[in-house]
């Protein structure tokens, strides 16, 4: 956790060791693609660290006892589409029987403010506890759209999930949204004058699907 009780540094070994990876620049499509699900899904067991469960009852070979679990259709990940999706296929192997939404957000490549084309939500976010993956906290200005147009549905709960963030994404996010936990795997240097983090990923959704 940074000084920010609301800012969780995921610094496990098994965690750092793929984001090495995924930094190679000649890192394949396939392997890189991998590397996003993986991650996720070793994120997922911090992120969900304070889920809600409840007990049920379980026969095992030997006799009834009681066990805990969660209740996964309380729970919707929210993709920021495009770049969202790679984190959202490890997230699901983790807990298949979340619901899932979709953000769409796209950043205006001169002012770097997010623009929506897309949204789609499970109902009933009242209920829901809602965990939003976007792969990088950059500027910032995407995290805050598309938390402030979730909070707009009034969710039981939201936290932010990214695989790398710098400090100016981190302040962006904490400015608008102070009580929201953001969780990553790395908090690099700063940005470039094109709104890159640096040393960062370069474009995950790009290096996710192959495209440029």
């Amino acid at each position: 956790m940074t000084g920010s009780q609301l800012v969780h540094l995921v610094d496990h070994p098994l965690v750092q060791h793929k984001i090495t990876l995924m930094r190679r620049k000649d890192a394949s499509t396939n392997s890189f693609r991998r590397l996003v699900r993986e991650v996720s899904a070793l994120m997922a067991y911090e992120v969900l660290r304070d889920a809600a469960v409840h007990e049920v009852e379980v026969q095992t070979p030997m006799e009834t006892t009681t066990g805990t679990v969660i209740d996964g259709k309380k729970l919707v990940f929210v993709s920021v589409l495009r770049a969202g999706t790679g984190m959202l296929d490890g997230m699901l192997e983790v807990v298949p029987s979340a619901r899932v939404g979709h953000i769409g957000l796209y950043r205006d490549p001169r002012t770097f403010v997010a623009v929506e084309y897309y949204f789609k939500m499970p109902g009933d976010l009242d209920e829901r506890d809602l965990v939003v993956l976007d792969p990088m906290l950059a500027t910032g200005n995407s995290a805050v759209a598309a938390v402030e147009r979730l909070r707009e549905q009034q969710p039981k709960s939201v936290k932010f999930v990214c695989l790398l963030a710098c400090p100016e994404g981190i302040a962006a996010l904490r400015e608008a949204h102070p009580d929201v936990p953001i969780y990553t795997a790395a908090i690099d240097r700063e940005l470039d004058e094109h709104g890159y983090i640096l040393p960062g990923l370069g474009d995950v959704g790009d290096r996710t699907f192959g495209t440029r």
